[in-house]
């Protein structure tokens, strides 16, 4: 629960208005959409990226897309990032795989939003499994001082 209470009175502190939702386990994206009375879409993806030693940021990225190295290494001017393993992630955040949130964050590392967070009700992880947080996403890119920009593609795979 310490997670969680982290995230809570982080979203709270920053004064946007916010939803919990709490849920069983889930399987799939379809699955926690339905859980969380959202489509796959609204769910957003907090991942943790590694440009540096202890240099990371958050990237924030639909749950129906993909996030896209190219355009991220494009944006930031380097060649080189990767995602740290479920240790290092935790050591960073302060929050386990599938419970990331840059609410409450052990740092408060740089946020990077895809542009189609913005203008829309969006479903973030809450620092616990199956707690989320429903925000608007504009709320979440102004507190958090996110830069927006186009970094993700389609995860369909027909295309």
């Amino acid at each position: 629960m310490l997670g969680e209470a982290r995230a809570l009175a982080a979203v709270e502190a920053a004064g946007i208005p916010f939803t919990v939702t709490r849920h069983g386990p889930v399987r799939s994206l379809e699955e926690a959409a339905a859980a969380r009375g959202v489509q796959p879409g609204d769910i957003v993806k907090s991942l943790v990226v590694r440009r540096a030693d202890d240099d990371f940021l958050f990237v924030l990225v639909p749950g129906d897309r993909q996030f896209s190295w190219p355009k991220l290494r494009a944006l930031l001017g380097t060649n080189r990032l990767s995602m740290p393993d479920a240790a290092v992630a935790k050591a960073v955040t302060g929050y386990e795989r599938g419970t990331i949130t840059p609410f409450g964050s052990t740092r408060a590392w740089p946020v990077v939003a895809d542009a189609t967070v913005a203008g829309r009700t969006v479903s973030l992880g809450g620092g616990a499994h199956g707690v989320a947080l429903t925000v608007n996403g504009d709320d979440v890119i102004r507190v958090l001082d996110a830069q927006v920009a186009d970094i993700s593609d389609t995860s369909d795979i027909s295309d």
